[in-house]
């Protein structure tokens, strides 16, 4: 009966009116809107050392805190973003948002690590409002704009996680690590208040069955869809690999001879700001029907980047170089991967989304506590050398899983 799930859904979805059209300026507040949700998750990454000294937890498990709210996050997307494809879309944006503002005052408020870990794991759960999101724009765009609509979007992502490195290092400096949860709570307040306004009202959902059966429908999509099952394990890779960069980053750079401030970590988590260009191009190239060769380019440009970030000892900018070319390599893959997912069920694009996105969240999970743990024990270059081993694996699954793609879903 759960193989015909799916059917009976896209039977519903013709019968009923199309979603309205996404303008441009709809476009321009989904990024934002993502942006601030994802920059959520990464405002601990910079303040991993302070966090550590508040609240007592040794720096050789301090990743923790990055863990349990991918964790979170991961949870998130198996159990609220599939809710997209059977409530009103509009009441699941803004009300994962206002939830968010709880949360991230929870958070601001932490006396202890006790209460610290859950409230930033109910920060993973809610920030899925950005996979809800990127579905809905998937599914407003024309099929023939779909991956440049969802590079827009993906876009605003990329810049909310660099800016949130930059915004968290430079409010702790200045007010204390707490003020950044609690200036990002009235952020998300008044961006809720704007998604009201302008998200499309009565827009019927394309499906019409009991929540577990939609729960259960996710897994099936792995069972019936080949794209989704080798695009979700590269997810799995590419994010890993990145994590595994980004988590133990401020370790090195706030220790001699750097002795970087948090302002100027995240700063220096700028220097990927090229990877907006990456998700923007790959996007055009995936309508385009070149995705599978972005995809090898991404992926091949992710693995060479560790040779410059594992130079970090000695030059600075050749980190800094590392970072820019891994970022864009990063979202090159990512971008195909969504452009690619999203044409196999136009109505289950939440639940596509879900899936891809649990296994983004346990490769972001693993590689955020195995870094640190790598990094107490072996240094910088043992962070290094498990970062081009993951990335090589990502490209050797790639070369390998090729052919398995349906031809009408490549290049």
């Amino acid at each position: 009966m759960e193989l015909n799930v799916d059917a009976t859904a896209a039977r519903h979805a013709q019968a009923q009116p199309a979603a309205p059209s996404i303008s441009a300026s709809m476009a321009l507040l989904f990024a934002v809107a993502c942006g601030l949700a994802v920059a959520n998750v990464y405002y601990a990454q910079p303040l991993l050392d302070t966090l550590a000294a508040t609240f007592g937890i040794r720096p050789a498990t301090v990743g923790i805190v990055i863990t349990i709210t991918q964790v979170g996050y991961g949870l998130g997307l198996l159990l609220v973003v599939p809710l997209g494809d059977l409530i009103d879309r509009r009441r699941l944006i803004v009300g994962q948002s206002l939830l968010s503002v709880i949360a991230l005052l929870c958070v601001a408020l932490a006396p202890s690590a006790a209460i610290l870990l859950p409230a930033m794991a109910a920060v993973g759960v809610l920030a899925v409002v950005t996979q809800v999101l990127v579905a809905y724009a998937a599914i407003m765009a024309p099929p023939g704009e779909r991956g440049r609509v969802v590079g827009i979007v993906t876009s605003g992502i990329i810049v909310g996680i660099l800016l949130a490195r930059a915004v968290s290092g430079t409010l702790s400096d200045l007010f204390g690590w707490r003020s950044v949860y609690l200036v990002s709570a009235a952020a998300t307040l008044v961006v809720a208040g704007l998604l009201w306004k302008a998200l499309p009202r009565n827009v019927r959902p394309a499906v019409r069955i009991p929540y577990p059966q939609l729960i259960r429908s996710v897994f099936m999509l792995f069972v019936e869809e080949p794209v989704l099952r080798i695009r979700a394990v590269l997810a799995m890779l590419i994010f890993m690999a990145i994590t595994m960069l980004l988590t133990p980053m401020v370790l090195p750079l706030t220790e001699p001879p750097f002795s970087l401030s948090h302002t100027q970590v995240g700063l220096f988590g700028l220097a990927g700001a090229a990877g907006a260009l990456g998700a923007a191009r790959a996007g055009r190239q995936a309508d385009r029907g070149r995705a599978q060769r972005t995809t090898g380019i991404g992926l091949t440009v992710m693995l060479l980047s560790w040779a410059l970030i594992a130079l970090l000892p000695w030059s600075i900018w050749a980190m800094v170089i590392g970072v820019v070319t891994i970022d864009f390599g990063l979202q090159s893959v990512h971008v195909s991967n969504q452009s690619l997912i999203y044409r196999v069920r136009p109505e289950a694009q939440s639940r596509l989304t879900a899936g891809y996105m649990i296994f983004y969240s346990i490769g972001s999970a693993t590689g955020s506590i195995a870094s640190t743990m790598l990094y107490a024990h072996g240094g910088w270059n043992s962070v290094c050398l498990a970062g081009a081993v993951t990335s090589g694996v990502a490209l050797a699954f790639w070369a390998a899983t090729r052919h398995l793609t349906p031809p009408d879903s490549t290049a």
